[in-house]
Order: C-alpha cells, then sequence, then structure tokens
C-alpha cells in the first residue's frame, strides 16, 4: 500500500531529524513506526515465541553504534571536577 502525506514543513523537518538519528531514511523510519503500531494492536495475545520474535525484529532496526570505553562511563569522567 502507498499512502501519501501532506506534512507541515516543521513537521517534515522532525521527522528527517529523527530518522537521521536512528540512522534510517524517513521512509524506514516511518515504516518502523506504522508497524510497531500496528503489532500492539494485534487481534489478542500472542505467544512468547510469538513476543520474542516481534522484540528481536525490532531490535533489529536499530543502529549499530560504537561500545563506550571504560574511561567514558567511569566515575571520574562523569563527575570530575566536582569537588
Amino acid at each position: 500500500m502507498t499512502v501519501t502525506l501532506n506534512l507541515r514543513p516543521e513537521t517534515q523537518a522532525g521527522l528527517e531529524v529523527l530518522a537521521r538519528a536512528a540512522g534510517q531514511s524517513v521512509e524506514d523510519y516511518l515504516l518502523a513506526m506504522v508497524e510497531g503500531a500496528t503489532v500492539s494492536t494485534g487481534t489478542g495475545p500472542r505467544s512468547p515465541e510469538e513476543r520474542a520474535a516481534a522484540w528481536i525484529e525490532t531490535a533489529g532496526r536499530f543502529p549499530d553504534t560504537p561500545l563506550l570505553s571504560d574511561e567514558a562511563v567511569s566515575r571520574e569522567s562523569m563527575y570530575g571536577g566536582r569537588e
């Protein structure tokens, strides 16, 4: 199905920022949002296997990000300079 939306310029700009932050195109970002909304309105309870599969699918849409170093998450780096 193809849907056309007439968005205000500020709404379009906001979507572009959110999509870029998620590492996705606007189309992919909106598709993930719509699919997420429709999954939660299913016809009834899902089995544990179905919930696990949905979680894995959703988690796969997030971009890969580099791990933080031990220094980046150390107490000293977070609270340095506070005495």
